[in-house]
């Protein structure tokens, strides 16, 4: 069973957080929800959410991928922790998957994992991808997978599925959910 950590930070995007847990959990993947502090993590529009636990129990020894939601201020939130920074490079050393989606993979580019590679964010944050912007749903490269923002969730979730579970199960979980790309 794949094992996930999901960073929650205040000012976290709602759809991108819970959709993408609500679709790896669908897939019987083992999602550990952090935050970065005790209590409830509040959303961008103050949506509560209690996490699994804290961050400071994340360990790439321990997790396959780590996914970091967008969102502001969630997205600074998530890049002023030197946590976050820190299990950002231990998982890439390990080259084990990264997961960001909206304005999240700007923390990515700051910290030069995206160096050489392909990738994707909200549109605001494209010039801080520079080179490594395209300009799509979802982008792969490597063991990172990034994404757009909130209406590319799910399609961000089913990357993240297709790599860590099965194809199959995307494709039977797409069906279930009565989810069609491109209607």
């Amino acid at each position: 069973m794949a094992k996930i950590a999901l960073i929650l930070a205040d000012g976290f995007e709602e759809i991108e957080a819970l959709a993408t847990t609500d679709i790896l959990r669908r897939a019987k993947a083992d999602v550990f929800i952090a935050g970065l502090k005790e209590g409830p993590v509040s959303s961008a529009r103050g949506v509560k959410i209690l996490p699994d636990g804290l961050i400071d129990s994340v360990r790439a020894d321990s997790f396959d991928a780590l996914v970091l939601p967008g969102g502001q201020p969630g997205a600074d939130n998530l890049n002023a922790d030197k946590r976050v920074a820190e299990l950002l490079y231990d998982f890439n050393a390990k080259n084990k998957l990264i997961c960001a989606i909206c304005a999240a993979p700007y923390m990515l580019a700051e910290k030069g994992l995206l160096k050489g590679r392909k990738a994707t964010c909200f549109p605001s944050y494209a010039e801080v991808l520079g080179e490594s912007y395209v300009e799509k749903k979802v982008v792969e490269d490597g063991n990172i997978i990034t994404s757009r923002g909130p209406a590319t969730a799910p399609d961000f979730a089913f990357a993240i599925v297709d790599r860590l579970v099965d194809k199959r199960i995307t494709d039977t979980l797409r069906k279930a959910m009565l989810y069609y790309c491109g209607c």
